[in-house]
């Protein structure tokens, strides 16, 4: 790290750490406990937690940590929504810095350090780390969660979620280490959107002229979805929201988010083409067949290090369900937000 660009009169960046959660009593405790090894300062950093109304311990294993540390900062978040949770923290904040993070995660000992290091050796606005992405428990279902979100068929170019090596411009990372200007520059996050917010945020500050680097030798350990259901309904939002994104930023944020509407409708015209074209009809089975087999090629390498072929035949479901469940909730958000103009409901989301 170059002192003369980050120095201060008063030493190094000053950083403000803000972490979002809504009943997250199994792991809340863990990422505090995180924080507190971080290896930068422990007079040059505080914590924010923010919580969304959790109905479990969240709360009160957070009020314990509040009172055992002087730095760690308890914030109520009413709306149950994390753009909500992250603007409160960011205004109540003091940082230099601005570093996001989740509680469904763990983090390095030197994750501050690092990627404050990165963040002004790279003149970067934002920066972040790749996910190392893990089972929630050790049921096949968690296990088949993990490896389908970490598969470059499963989520496309999503370079965190990939096993990158060098540091890379990208689009988007996950959690997000800013600095404190760019929010006087292009304003906060954005309120309406209880999913995405991340997504339209960094388009937005791209579009300003912003950087943004992913810095994969900074490995985040998170815990997928332990549930089908989760897993699902997570990406339906993911997809539901995206319309309202373009929307507000007046163009697609990125390409990749394409495919699985494009799946999706395909998908509808299966039920469809037999009564246009027995022709037609067959054609789109191959092209689903042909699907199927990509799926399963690029099943083949988790088959060879779990040493389980059921996965050769489980992932390519996984896979369908990811892109089925994001392209129909994308083609919701198309009705409700472009087409039909409907108002957002304020609701939050339990993770």
């Amino acid at each position: 790290m170059e002192k003369s660009q980050i120095n201060r009169a008063e030493g190094l960046p000053f950083v403000s750490v803000i972490i979002p959660c809504r009943n997250e009593d199994n792991y809340i405790g863990s990422v505090l406990q995180n924080m507190q090894d971080q290896d930068y300062p422990k007079n040059r950093f505080e914590i924010f937690v923010v919580d969304g109304q959790s109905t479990d311990k969240t709360v009160e294993i957070i009020e314990r940590w509040v009172a055992d540390s002087s730095r760690i900062y308890f914030l109520k978040n009413e709306e149950k929504i994390v753009s909500h949770a992250l603007n409160k923290g960011i205004r109540k904040s003091k940082g230099e810095v601005i570093m996001r993070i989740d509680a469904h995660s763990v983090y390095p000992s030197n994750y501050i350090s690092k990627l404050v290091e990165k963040l002004f050796e790279l003149k970067a606005d934002n920066i972040g780390g790749s996910w190392l992405i893990l089972p929630s428990n050790n049921s096949l279902e968690a296990h088949l969660i993990a490896e389908s979100t970490s598969n470059l068929f499963g989520i496309g170019n999503s370079y965190y979620r990939l096993n990158i090596n060098k540091v890379k411009k990208v689009d988007t990372v996950p959690f997000g280490c800013y600095k404190r200007e760019v929010f006087d520059r292009i304003g906060f996050f954005d309120t309406e959107l209880v999913r995405n917010q991340d997504d339209e945020f960094n388009a937005r500050l791209i579009n300003a002229g912003g950087t943004i680097y992913l810095v994969p030798q900074v490995r985040i350990t998170y815990y997928a979805r332990e549930k089908l259901g989760r897993m699902i309904s997570m990406f339906y939002q993911y997809g539901l929201y995206k319309p309202l994104v373009n929307l507000k930023l007046g163009k697609p944020a990125t390409l990749r988010q394409f495919f699985p509407l494009v799946f999706t409708l395909f998908m509808l015209s299966l039920f469809m083409l037999p009564f246009i074209h027995e022709i037609v009809f067959s054609f789109a089975l191959y092209i689903l067949v042909i699907y199927f087999i990509l799926g399963m090629l690029f099943s083949v390498k988790t088959v060879w290090e779990k040493k389980n072929i059921v996965y050769l035949f489980l992932l390519p479901l996984m896979f369908f369900i990811i892109h089925l469940s994001y392209g129909t909730g994308y083609l919701a958000g198309i009705i409700k937000f472009l087409l039909l103009r409907k108002k957002i409901k304020a609701v939050g989301i339990n993770r």
